[in-house]
């Protein structure tokens, strides 16, 4: 690959992830303040994510795999998203709001398929020049959240007074118009598909891996991840929240530690698959998640802000231990023939199914725990997704004890 490809394609993954890291992670702490959005109104807004993740196949399955190539749909795709954006960063109510963040995240969600594509479609070895790239997403999602907290200052408790926090959706909507029209610049992607193809709902959802639950073992992972994901989704739609209302200072800055995390504990995957396998590496990863909602639950931002920091940096254990863990893990029980399919289910389980129960439980639990004058029961929130990933850990490791399976480097 040249450098002016290599440029292309990291400057793409920058501005992919500096879009939605520049919205996504206070989006929770705008609801409140700008719009007095309630938990359960919140979690409506979260779980487009959800939705955009199941919608987000048929998109790629119908159209960008068939008919356009890929860097062109990326590029109407973000232009339309800036527009939507716009909307957002105007809107004054939630009922104005919320049809245009459902439609946003309906657009944005195939978008992170068509970068993964586009990337690929450039590499002679992706498995070793991938990571190259995406670490340049971590590093615009980071990014976003440091402009936020201290460039510009937009989530202290005097600007959220204010109002400023809507800035986000115009900085992140200036970021999808710039990458919109960089897209067409990009190196060409054309669709891998014959337009006389039959592609069948089946292959779009990646239904065909469904024979890999015969196997018990995987039929247990597959079930974990749907419910981890509910003690997941607590800390996307209440971290940013929760930091700014108890005080601590640049909350959206240092849940940047949480992207720091990833991209260095992602390096140790290998050292860890090697030394303890997959099924401790995994069984670590569903642990932090107690650990973490423990030091939220305890913390505060005085002086036991440091459990808080701690709970923040866990992120690359919680995610990386886990979710990439189980990525890698899937594609090995798959096969060669199951490969795509089996990661698409496993996608549209966590981040469609799974995540869209747990945003709607945590919207449920967060608004029991509203008190008159609007502030929340942070303590009493938190144990509720420590508790239940804790049960989800152990029964975890009680039923998945006889599964091997070496690490390939």
């Amino acid at each position: 690959m040249n450098t002016k490809t290599k440029f292309q394609l990291s400057f793409m993954m920058f501005l992919e992830f500096f879009i939605w890291g520049g919205w996504f992670v206070t989006l929770g702490t705008f609801l409140g303040s700008n719009l007095e959005a309630t938990a359960g109104q919140s979690s409506m807004a979260f779980s487009t994510q959800s939705w955009g993740a199941i919608i987000a196949p048929f998109i790629i399955g119908l159209i960008a795999d068939r008919y356009f190539n890929a860097e062109r749909i990326l590029g109407v795709l973000h232009l339309i998203g800036a527009f939507l954006m716009y909307q957002m960063y105007q809107s004054e109510d939630f009922v104005a709001f919320y049809p245009y963040v459902l439609g946003y995240m309906i657009l944005y969600m195939p978008t992170l398929a068509l970068v993964n594509s586009i990337s690929f479609n450039q590499m002679k070895d992706p498995a070793k020049e991938f990571s190259n790239i995406r670490v340049f997403g971590t590093i615009g999602w980071i990014i976003a959240g440091l402009v936020i907290s201290y460039l510009f200052v937009w989530d202290s408790p005097e600007a959220l007074e204010a109002g400023m926090l809507k800035n986000t959706f115009l900085m992140a909507g200036i970021a999808s118009a710039i990458l919109g029209l960089f897209s067409f610049t990009l190196p060409k992607t054309p669709p891998k598909v014959d337009k006389s193809e039959k592609v069948t709902i089946s292959d779009m959802l990646g239904l065909d891996a469904l024979k890999l639950l015969k196997d018990k073992n995987f039929l247990v992972f597959f079930i974990s991840s749907v419910l981890i994901c509910i003690p997941l989704a607590f800390y996307y739609q209440n971290a940013n929240p929760f930091l700014a209302e108890i005080g601590l200072a640049n909350p959206t800055g240092k849940m940047a530690i949480g992207q720091v995390s990833e991209a260095l504990f992602i390096l140790a995957l290998p050292f860890f698959f090697t030394r303890f396998g997959f099924k401790k590496t995994i069984l670590v990863g569903m642990l932090a998640w107690t650990v973490r909602y423990l030091l939220f639950a305890y913390g505060n931002a005085d002086e036991l802000s440091f459990m808080l920091i701690i709970g923040i940096a866990l992120h690359g254990i919680c995610y990386d231990f886990f979710f990439v863990s189980g990525q890698i893990y899937t594609d090995t029980k798959a096969g060669e023939k199951y490969k795509s399919a089996a990661q698409g289910l496993i996608t549209l389980a966590t981040y469609g199914v799974g995540m869209l129960i747990g945003f709607w439980i945590a919207g449920q639990i967060t608004d029991s725990l509203t008190m008159e004058d609007g502030a929340h029961a942070w303590e009493s929130i938190w144990i509720y997704p420590a508790v239940f990933a804790a049960v989800v850990f152990i029964l975890f490791a009680l039923i998945f004890k006889n599964e091997k399976i070496e690490y390939k480097s």
